[in-house]
């Protein structure tokens, strides 16, 4: 049973920064994809950055300031933060699933963590 959970959320002041992580548990394979999405209030929820082996992925949103990186040993993705923005407030998740010929077919989902910048 493959189980995601983040953490790292918080409230910051814009121009701050945070680092979220999500702690992966389960079948190795399924999660060699992975990435972040975000749900601000109002639109629909978008992808912010992938990981699928060493090639990374970002959403112009987040482009020159976020950063996705995994660590394999303990199975934890982590997205940097850096140079917040009020649009970037929003509750953050992160997935897991196999990787296509372009971009994952993602399966598995955590709880997500809420992110506000004021």
């Amino acid at each position: 049973h493959v189980q995601l959970v983040e953490s790292g959320g918080g409230s910051v002041q814009a121009g701050g920064s945070l680092r979220l992580s999500c702690a992966a548990s389960g079948y190795a394979y399924s999660m060699y994809c992975m990435g972040w999405f975000r749900q601000i209030p109002g639109k629909e929820r978008e992808g912010v950055a992938r990981i699928s082996g060493s090639s990374t992925t970002y959403a112009d949103s987040g482009k020159g300031r976020f950063t996705i990186s995994k660590d394999s040993a303990t199975n934890t993705l982590y997205l940097q933060m850096n140079s917040l923005k009020p649009e970037d407030t929003g509750m953050y998740y992160c997935a897991a699933g196999r990787p296509l010929h372009i971009g994952c077919a993602y399966k598995y989902w955590g709880q997500g963590t809420q992110v506000t910048v004021s």
